[in-house]
């Protein structure tokens, strides 16, 4: 390896370096703003517990602290995420084409958006539906006592999964777009789609209640079908610039053979 190669290879790492210290920095950042929030996120996590006349209690001396430090790294890092991102989509950015800079730009936004997105539907649309009725459970005789530390493991570890899942349009589109996945691929895999999705539903809910682990497959699965209406519509299109540059490599090679006929039959 040369001087100069070996010099931009260390370059290419202070540029990496740069992008996890400016990340972490902004992670930080956002967690001081996630603690000055601790106390209205938390009044909004709890509402599907404190509706149903419950309340919640920490057993640990440290637990209540440790809940809210946790909180505010989540947070923090979701605050962060677009600069996260960026700093990592920037570190390659330097060896795309501008086209390509403009999608990954754009693959940025859309994918921070659809984490959010995610994580808010999420909450609203299942989570709290889901503790609702798996409180309903104990009855009247038995009285809950949830410690914080545990509802807020469990809300996190609920939450997460469905910003990853609300990026498998996107992930689907890129995949198209490369021609790795096809849509024969996608309705192929309905059936172990459908399977995967109930039991990552069943784990992830813990309920014997068919009705909870229905109403967190549900919309997981329809992502998969959008992500496979996506695939088809990337096909088309891909289908159709082929089609497009064939026929104007035929009319090119048409044009070609005119002109040598006419030069053959042309008189000198």
């Amino acid at each position: 390896m040369s001087k100069n190669e070996e010099m931009t290879v260390l370059q290419h790492m202070e540029e990496l370096r740069r992008a996890v210290i400016v990340s972490v920095i902004a992670t930080f950042v956002m967690s001081a703003a996630g603690w000055a929030l601790n106390d209205r996120v938390l009044e909004v996590l709890l509402q599907p517990v404190t509706a149903t006349g419950n309340q919640i209690v920490y057993i640990g001396v440290t637990e209540a602290i440790m809940t809210r430090l946790k909180l505010a790294f989540f947070l923090g890092f979701l605050a962060a995420l677009p600069v996260i991102l960026w700093q990592f989509w920037g570190f390659i950015l330097p060896a795309l084409r501008k086209v390509e800079r403009i999608y990954f730009t754009a693959f940025v936004l859309l994918s921070f958006l659809l984490f959010v997105g995610g994580v808010a539907f999420g909450f609203f649309a299942v989570f709290r539906l889901c503790v609702m009725m798996l409180l309903k459970y104990g009855g009247s005789e038995i009285v809950p006592m949830l410690s914080i530390g545990k509802y807020i493991s469990f809300t996190l570890s609920f939450l997460l999964p469905f910003g990853l899942v609300f990026e498998m349009p996107l992930a689907a589109f890129f995949l198209a777009r490369l021609e790795v996945i096809t849509y024969r691929t996608m309705v192929g895999g309905r059936k172990i789609a459908i399977v995967s999705v109930v039991v990552f539903s069943s784990a992830l809910v813990s309920s014997p209640d068919i009705f909870s682990v229905l109403l967190l497959a549900a919309p997981i699965y329809l992502l998969y079908e959008l992500s496979a209406t996506i695939v088809k519509v990337v096909e088309w299109s891909i289908r159709r610039r082929k089609e497009g540059k064939t026929l104007r490599t035929s009319l090119a090679g048409i044009k070609r053979l005119a002109q040598r006929i006419k030069l053959r039959f042309v008189p000198r």
